[in-house]
């Protein structure tokens, strides 16, 4: 197992090479200039030309490509081109409710969907496997930002029960962070509840119809025990796999939640960053991505060994 992980973190190398390629030639070669937009509308061409040489824009991109590099190989990310701070300063300011947002949306959609779709894959057929599909289909078709304002409107304008937006660190109290995280997750949460229900029922319904299933009910085991210790645990690798999966994508995809409930995560400086053409904001942002994907995928793999024996690496 340890080489395995040795491996794995070895082919990260490569990957992490062409990801950072890959978003600095994208960032330079698209449209758009951060030297303009920081010289303002009415700012002359030997205005805009002066500023592209103290950002060091002027030079061949294979330098500024080496530049870079560099940097990033001492652990540094560099520095915004409007803040004017680093960036490594930046992600470590907006990581607290990004991440927060996250792992509260990822718990309670795993709470809310997987019983959701065993019971579906139980009851397969019944009405209460088509009221889940129903909300599957609901979830997935439904616009975040939709919900969002709707839960806003309801929740907050109406009832008073939340506020509209912001958010609290946890060094703040425990409940005041708890509190403004709960429209936010129930409406990113939406879609997740709505992917990890429809896996679940599709693997433990396959689950379901193996022989060994029938032999667990011939003993006169419950309901409960064969679902949970046979059908649960043996569909659990798939499961697994899109919870993780869907948590890479938390991380990256909460823009728009953000931007809903005035969340200063890394989706609102992403696009603020966008917005200004910050390329060392963006570039920096993009490889955390990159990085946490990777862990992500990692940890995915670990944990196949621990729910199946049967798998070796």
């Amino acid at each position: 197992m340890l080489a395995f992980i040795a491996r794995r973190l070895f082919a990260t190398v490569p990957v992490m090479a062409v990801v950072a390629l890959f978003v600095f030639l994208l960032l330079h070669l698209s449209p758009g200039d951060p030297a303009t937009v920081i010289a303002g509308d009415y700012a002359s061409p030997a205005d805009i030309a002066r500023i592209r040489a103290q950002l060091g824009l002027d030079q061949p991109l294979y330098i500024q490509f080496t530049t870079w590099v560099g940097q990033l190989l001492h652990g540094d990310l560099g520095v915004s081109i409007f803040s004017n701070l680093p960036v490594t300063q930046l992600i470590q300011q907006r990581i607290e409710p990004t991440l927060a947002l996250a792992l509260f949306t990822l718990t309670l959609s795993i709470l809310v969907a997987v019983p959701l779709g065993v019971l579906a894959a139980w009851k397969a057929g019944s009405w209460i496997d088509r009221l889940v599909m129903a909300f599957s289909v609901l979830g997935f078709s439904t616009p975040v930002f939709v919900l969002g304002y709707g839960l806003i409107y309801i929740f907050s304008l109406k009832l008073g029960l939340f506020p509209v937006q912001g958010f609290t660190s946890i060094s703040d109290g425990l409940w005041p962070f708890i509190h403004r995280l709960i429209l936010p997750s129930l409406t990113l949460s939406a879609i997740f509840i709505a992917l990890f229900a429809r896996i679940t029922r599709a693997s433990v319904l396959d689950i379901l119809e193996e022989d060994y299933i029938r032999t667990a009910r011939a003993k006169g085991l419950t309901n409960r025990t064969v679902l949970m210790r046979h059908a649960l645990r043996n569909a659990a690798v798939p499961i697994v796999t899109v919870i993780g999966i869907g948590f890479a994508l938390l991380i990256g995809g909460v823009v728009v939640t953000e931007s809903v409930f005035n969340i200063p995560g890394l989706g609102r400086l992403t696009v603020d960053a966008v917005l200004r053409r910050d390329y060392p904001v963006i570039q920096g942002i993009i490889l955390v991505f990159s990085a946490t994907y990777v862990l992500v995928n990692l940890i995915i793999d670990i944990l196949y060994v621990v729910l199946d024996p049967r798998i070796r690496y």
